[in-house]
């Protein structure tokens, strides 16, 4: 399970469960576990310091690379 934060203010913006050992290049809605602070402008999903964090694409959230850190363990 990965903890993403926004890598501007290193708030939480939500927890992950991650399949495979490959890069965060998307996140897929129905893994989204819980929610902690996010906020979506349009098609764009922001931090609440403003940051623009990824792009809403219908089934997944479509990463930008260096608006976030994240940490934790990936599922094989």
């Amino acid at each position: 399970m990965l903890t993403i934060r926004c890598a501007a203010c290193k708030k939480k913006l939500w927890r992950y469960d991650k399949i495979g050992q490959g890069e965060v290049l998307r996140c897929h809605k129905d893994r989204i576990k819980k929610m902690f602070n996010s906020q979506m402008n349009g098609h764009k999903i922001q931090c609440p310091c403003g940051k623009d964090i990824g792009i809403d694409k219908g089934g997944n959230y479509k990463m930008i690379a260096k608006a976030f850190t994240y940490k934790g363990t990936k599922r094989n």
